[in-house]
């Protein structure tokens, strides 16, 4: 049924390739996204799109380059001359786009709003090594750690977190001031938001035609997106549009395509609280019903690679010497039965629910978990939320299973503690299966704690292995980042982890 679905929507992109519509302004580049972001306060949010157009908005005291080693931004240098002191020196010269200077007291403003409460915010959870934070002057800024912290400088990195003017509040989503590469000018939920180069940025860049204004479209439908790239009225989306309607795009002359192996994991999560799928032999029996190699061959066209872990398969914590759950529907039985849930006189064993958000690809990988799950005996029915609701519903607990992806974060093995460990449930990280295993806390403190990379790379695979044995969440697969833009914007690619970054040095045609 998907898969005819997906033809009737190419043949309809090609039997639309008639009209052209002209663009209202050529000088702003048009990038659809799925859905509005929840919060362009840097402290607060955490979704994709959050995350993607803060880090052009605002600066980390550090970034990651693509090697995910940690390189100077606002902070040029940085001294640790103890395992619980860390220095940063912060490079001079720096202004918001609103033309105040950035300075130590910012800093300490935003670590400190995001550590009392000033902002209730997940990422919280991240700094609760940091014992106190002291600026004895306006270029230096002074953490002292209560325990060594491996992930400090990941977790002051760009697009981790991003440095806001002293006294912003619980309202600064509504009128960002950042130091990046643009500036914010306006938002309208459900709809855009439009930023422009920032003409007072620290890195400034003297090429000709670069991108002035960008125009983020709202625009939920996936055939919609893809029809507006056609017509020319939008210029780029990233892993946006449905694999089956790449083909037909590709064939546009105006436009190009684009793609690179992905560090993005779309992922199952669960409640381990509910009734049901407290019992690990439920969430086993899930694992073996789904068809992972049948999904990417039909839905992703082959876009994807099948995931074991969070961790990118490249990163020195990586293992795939893990519990296995390969597609096998009568293990799936099996272990129902063991578990109690055996068929009724109309063959449902258990009944449970699913919550996306309304992107269309989610939600086609729900309609596709409906369809095998009911080969095993689960009925599953599925809900669909704007996305700001849905994500306040798993913050809450409030759900069985959801589908989402995650985004840039999993390439740190902090992820594991983020995602998984009992001190990181809502609002102090993102546990929002709210899962518990006591052996898993004290493996990945360990990690956190140890100075030898040996002894946290043997942490790091024993958290692996408690994980997918456990199956909090079933990790599906590592998604292709693609991109689809408009050949008038040149100098650009996609980056593994979706980033937008690529916008701040991109060229326009004029």
């Amino acid at each position: 049924m998907l898969r005819r679905l997906s033809h009737l929507v190419a043949l309809s992109l090609i039997l639309l390739t008639g009209c052209k519509e002209r663009i209202p302004d050529r000088s702003t580049v048009v990038f659809l996204i799925e859905s509005s972001p929840t919060s362009l306060d840097p402290r607060i949010g955490t979704d994709a799109q959050s995350e993607h157009i803060d880090e052009l908005l605002f600066d980390g005291l550090v970034v990651r380059d693509a090697s995910f080693r940690v390189a100077p931004s606002l902070a040029e240098r940085w001294d640790q001359p103890d395992p619980l002191t860390v220095v940063f020196h912060l490079r001079s010269g720096v202004h918001f786009s609103d033309g105040r200077p950035l300075t130590a007291r910012d800093v300490l403003w935003t670590m400190n709003s995001m550590r009392d409460g000033t902002v209730i915010t997940p990422k919280a959870g991240s700094y609760t090594s940091v014992a106190s934070i002291e600026a004895p002057d306006p270029a230096t800024v002074t953490f002292h750690l209560k325990h060594p912290d491996n992930f400090l400088l990941t977790n002051l990195s760009s697009g981790a977190m991003g440095i806001v003017p002293w006294g912003s509040g619980r309202d600064f989503w509504q009128h960002p001031v950042g130091s990046g590469a643009f500036r914010f000018v306006s938002q309208e939920i459900d709809k855009e938001v439009v930023i422009e180069r920032n003409p007072l940025t620290w890195q400034p860049d003297p090429r000709a035609n670069l991108i002035r204004r960008v125009r983020f479209a709202v625009v939920p439908d996936a055939i919609t997106r893809a029809l507006e790239l056609r017509k020319g009225s939008a210029d780029v989306t990233s892993n946006s549009i449905p694999a089956d309607m790449l083909p037909v795009l590709a064939t546009q002359q105006h436009l190009q395509v684009e793609s690179t192996g992905g560090t993005q994991v779309m992922y199952l999560g669960f409640n381990t609280t509910d009734p049901a799928l407290r019992d690990t032999r439920v969430r086993q029996a899930i694992a073996c019903a789904i068809d992972r190699g049948l999904i990417i061959r039909t839905l992703l066209a082959g876009r994807a690679q099948p995931a074991s872990s969070l961790l990118p398969t490249k990163h020195w914590a990586y293992t795939d010497d893990v519990t296995r759950y390969d597609y096998d529907p009568l293990r799936s039985a099996q272990l129902l039965d063991e578990a109690g849930y055996r068929p009724d006189t109309k063959g449902i064993r258990l009944r449970l629910t699913m919550k996306t958000s309304t992107d269309d690809g989610t939600r086609q990988l729900a309609a596709t978990l409906q369809q095998e799950l009911a080969q095993i005996g689960i009925a599953l029915e599925i809900r669909s939320f704007e996305t700001a609701t849905f994500i306040q519903d798993l913050n809450r607990g409030s759900f069985q299973m959801y589908g989402l992806r995650w985004v840039g974060g999993n390439e740190q093995p902090d992820i594991f503690g983020y995602a998984f460990s009992s001190a990181r449930i809502p609002p102090k990280g993102a546990n929002r299966g709210r899962y518990r295993n006591a052996e898993l806390d004290q493996l990945l403190d360990d990690a956190n704690g140890a100075t030898d990379q040996g002894r946290r790379r043997s942490d790091y695979i024993k958290a692996q292995q408690i994980l997918a044995r456990d199956l909090p969440a079933i990790n599906l697969w590592y998604q292709d980042a693609v991109l689809v833009h408009n050949r008038r914007v040149s100098g650009i690619a996609p980056s593994p982890s979706g980033s937008f970054n690529f916008l701040g040095t991109a060229q326009l045609q004029p």
